[in-house]
């Protein structure tokens, strides 16, 4: 896809700003195990950034999904993982369904204000005992008059101990599991709502992530985004551009872990020369590069479907699924050219070896990405 001057004018400003209002905070945030959402997506808002592919009737930009592409590579040069993730689930995991299925008023009451960067979102999908497996959920909403009253919980939730909002997959009714889901708008603040605690994680330390109970929680049946029982189908659209998302951020990640080792490797001297100054160490960082080039044009090819309105869902799975590998590939390749300082927690390489990990598991793991890839083949068992 060719970018256009607009893409770069946006590019240039998401980098100063993480350079000037992000990365000098980042290390306090990790420390903390916390970042201030509402502040940071305050400033994010301003800058028109939470809302590139969002309706203009809502406050967004109305522009093509390539924009929030160049939005998610750019987001790894924040120096830790949790933050850009936080702003992802913002953007392009919890709110997409919001934006493309949800009614007028549900889109000014919830959509708007995140778009501003006044609520923060998040996505209740999955739980306890239903992580890739979204059909299983157990988490119920029942009919009582105008309003759903919804029970169960959910694990996992990113931004959860923050958000103002979330996006709750619930069963309807009873039935086809593929066809007895809802998508459901909830507040957090709404009586029966307990976070129950915030998850201590071996990496994305910055991001909260948060277990979630709904204990009878009655919420207005108009919070109900598009058709009921349609939930799973448009969940399955959400994880579509989720992928993409996941898999675009861990190219800009991956490049900023060869980047920082070719720095360090060119000053750090062992035996009389630089460590960067053996042919085995600069022929392994041409062929991480080589791979992260490789990613990069199948993240765009998916970038391309979306933006022409086709079905990405193949492309899109392949991306997230060599970009799990290749990021744990690229952190462990590069982490071994740091010596001791590569195992030390404060080093970046140690950062981006262990916020990296997750991107084999969220948003649907490895094997589920194989599973759907072997559908696509006509090889997976009927």
């Amino acid at each position: 896809m060719q970018l256009t001057p607009e893409h770069d004018t946006l590019r240039d400003t998401l980098q100063r700003f993480i350079d000037k209002e992000i990365n000098p905070h980042v290390d306090e945030w990790e420390r903390a195990e916390m970042f201030p959402a509402h502040q940071v997506f305050k400033r994010l808002g301003e800058l028109g950034m939470l809302g590139l592919t969002k309706p203009v009737e809502d406050g967004g930009s109305g522009l093509d999904y390539s924009y929030g592409a160049v939005m998610a590579e750019t987001l790894a040069r924040i120096q830790c993982g949790g933050v850009p993730m936080a702003i992802g689930v913002q953007t392009d995991m919890a709110t997409p369904a919001l934006a493309r299925r949800g009614s007028a008023e549900l889109r000014q009451e919830f959509l708007a204000p995140a778009i501003r960067g006044d609520y923060v979102a998040c996505l209740g999908v999955s739980e306890v005992g239903s992580g890739s497996d979204v059909a299983s959920i157990k988490t119920t909403a029942r009919r009582d008059g105008d309003d759903y009253v919804i029970n169960g919980g959910k694990m996992w939730t990113t931004n959860g101990t923050q958000a103002d909002f979330c996006c709750v997959l619930a069963n309807t009714s009873e039935g086809a599991t593929h066809r007895n889901k809802s998508l459901i708008v909830v507040p957090m603040k709404t009586k029966g709502v307990e976070v129950a605690r915030k998850l201590r994680k071996m990496g994305m330390h910055a991001s909260d992530t948060a277990q979630v109970h709904f204990d009878e929680v009655r919420v207005p049946q108009r919070y109900r985004i598009g058709e009921e029982g349609m939930g799973f189908i448009y969940q399955m659209e959400q994880f579509q551009i989720e992928r993409l998302w996941g898999a675009l951020n861990s190219v800009g990640m991956a490049q900023r872990a060869i980047d920082t080792t070719i720095d360090y490797t060119r000053e750090r001297h062992a035996f009389g020369r630089s460590i960067l100054d053996n042919q085995w160490v600069h022929y392994t960082l041409a062929e991480l590069q080589t791979e992260v080039a490789a990613l990069r044009a199948l993240c765009w090819l998916g970038v391309e479907e979306v933006v022409a309105g086709q079905d990405a869902t193949r492309t899109a799975t392949m991306a997230k699924l060599k970009a799990g590998r290749l990021i744990r590939e690229v952190a462990d390749g590069c982490l071994q050219f740091w010596g001791g300082m590569g195992f030390v927690d404060e080093s970046p390489i140690s950062r981006i070896f262990r916020d990296g990990r997750l991107t084999s598991i969220g948003g649907g793991a490895d094997e589920v990405m194989l599973q759907i890839l072997s559908k696509f083949m006509g090889t997976f068992p009927r």
